[in-house]
């Protein structure tokens, strides 16, 4: 085996022990890149101009377009945390189901998947959630685990229900359309509030101690009352929804102009329930910031490390490797890889492998006829674990922060191990029934491809040969001899 077969595995390698030391990803991926393009260069594996592309990979980044809806959607989630939209959404569907055991739990779902197809940050569902539901459930009796567990899914819901900030990510890495992304993924996260229902329903069977109904006097509203309470709620959510997913859905907007008209209606909205400030403003202004520079470095160096990578023949050493272990068909590439990121997802979060694996294992998934919508979509229900679970669960890090001090950590995150494990069940589900995914998608064409008439007009008669410009014939004998062809070998002999 000679360098140029080892340089693929040992990139790899070498970039799971950066990782493990907790040293910082956007700059380790950076450093790898740049050091292993050098070690190729001095070693012959590939010329030096080669490392010419790499401005101008930078350069597409930094111009592209799509990206720009990041900070806008990270905007609007950060504004909306503050601006008095979930406490009276959550009042309401908690006044809605409050009488069934389990109530608050379906009223923080519902909350969490309308938050979701608002936002599209897991970071302003869970906190805003955690702030206001995890109060009012354990003091009504419910089970640290479960209240703790459900709150933290539900924000998590937001990764998978449009317009997911992940959604965006994988589509530009895939080089799929984000409107498609957002279609695909429409029946996952319905299914996925669905499971997650299901769960409650069958908990509150075998454990109604754990989540109780409210007492009547907990109940305040009743009738018109009860229905205006929720009316209030949800219509300016309705109205959010349609401006950022319907003009996006109805081609009347791209995702980063219906992001910035989404930071407009959530500044609205906090004016109405008169919580717009400066100090809210800029707080949102910093976090988006942060995240914005975040993504731009992590992508940045991912995009150094990717170069040097399939320039060492990367790629194909991946699909060797998948070849080796068996998973040469579709559905075994698919279990294989979902595992794989179940894994990666403990120790990187969903941004790094979206920029890093995900680029790696595309062109496999393509060689093997997979639909990359389904492939994306999959990959991104996958990584809502990574929010989930130690060392790297920022959803368990958000509650810990605004928990009160006698919830137990180990309640949190022994709390979240069924809804990973719900999380998955979606996972296996999408495997086997890819069409969840790509229904929405599908469109037949209508009309009959029998009665289709293509008519080619004739070209105009060829000039002869034997005819020169100016219309008289060529003397016998005068045509210039046909131009050998070049020879391949003078080229390299110049060289």
């Amino acid at each position: 085996m000679n360098l140029f077969d080892l340089m693929a595995p040992a990139m790899f390698i070498a970039l799971i022990v950066f990782l493990l030391l907790g040293l910082p990803v956007a700059f380790s991926l950076a450093a790898l890149g740049l050091g292993s393009g050098l070690i190729a260069i001095e070693a012959g594996l590939f010329p030096v101009q080669f490392m010419a592309n790499l401005p101008y990979r930078v350069f597409g980044i930094l111009s592209n377009e799509l990206l720009l809806s990041i900070p806008f959607f990270t905007l609007m989630g950060a504004i909306l945390e503050k601006s008095g939209l979930a406490e009276d959404l959550l009042e309401g569907f908690a006044q809605l189901f409050g009488g069934l055991p389990g109530g608050l739990a379906y009223a923080v779902i519902m909350v969490g998947a309308i938050l979701g197809a608002i936002t599209g940050t897991v970071a302003a569902s869970v906190i805003a959630m955690g702030v206001i539901a995890l109060p009012i459930m354990t003091r009504y009796g419910y089970s640290p685990r479960l209240a703790t567990g459900v709150i933290a899914a539900s924000g998590t819901i937001t990764q998978v229900i449009p317009p997911s900030l992940v959604l965006i990510v994988l589509a530009d890495q895939l080089g799929k359309s984000v409107g498609e992304m957002y279609l695909g993924a429409v029946g996952p996260s319905i299914a996925q509030i669905l499971i997650f229902v299901a769960f409650i329903f069958v908990m509150s069977l075998l454990r109604p101690q754990s989540m109780p109904p409210l007492p009547p006097e907990a109940r305040t509203l009743r009738g018109w009352k009860l229905a205006q309470k929720v009316a209030m709620g949800v219509l300016p959510s309705t109205f959010l929804i349609f401006v950022v997913l319907g003009t996006i859905f109805m081609g009347l907007a791209t995702p980063t102009e219906a992001g910035a008209m989404g930071v407009v209606g959530a500044i609205a909205l906090a004016a109405v329930h008169r919580r717009l400030n400066w100090a809210m403003v800029r707080s949102g202004m910093e976090s988006t910031m942060n995240i914005t520079v975040m993504v731009i470095f992590i992508l940045i160096g991912a995009t150094v490390f990717t170069l040097v990578f399939q320039g060492v023949d990367g790629s194909l050493w991946v699909e060797h490797l998948f070849i080796a272990v068996g998973a040469d068909d579709a559905v075994t590439f698919l279990i294989v890889v979902n595992i794989m990121i179940f894994f990666l997802a403990f120790f990187l979060d969903f941004f790094e492998i979206a920029f890093i694996v995900v680029p790696l294992l595309a062109p496999m998934a393509q060689k093997l006829g997979i639909d990359l919508i389904w492939f994306g979509v999959l990959l991104c229900v996958n990584m809502q674990t990574s929010f989930m679970h130690p060392p790297f669960g920022f959803a368990l890090f958000y509650l810990r922060g605004i928990a009160p001090k006698s919830i137990k950590s180990s309640d949190i995150y022994l709390g979240a191990i069924p809804w990973v494990g719900l999380q998955m069940l979606l996972v296996g589900v999408l495997i086997f029934f890819p069409e969840i995914v790509t229904g929405m998608l599908d469109k037949s064409v209508a009309g009959d491809a029998s009665q289709i008439q293509i008519q080619i007009e004739e070209p105009p008669p060829a000039l002869s040969a034997d005819m020169p410009s100016g219309g008289e014939e060529k003397p016998a004998g005068s045509e210039a001899p046909p131009a050998a062809a070049p020879d391949p070998a003078d080229y390299f002999n110049k060289k």
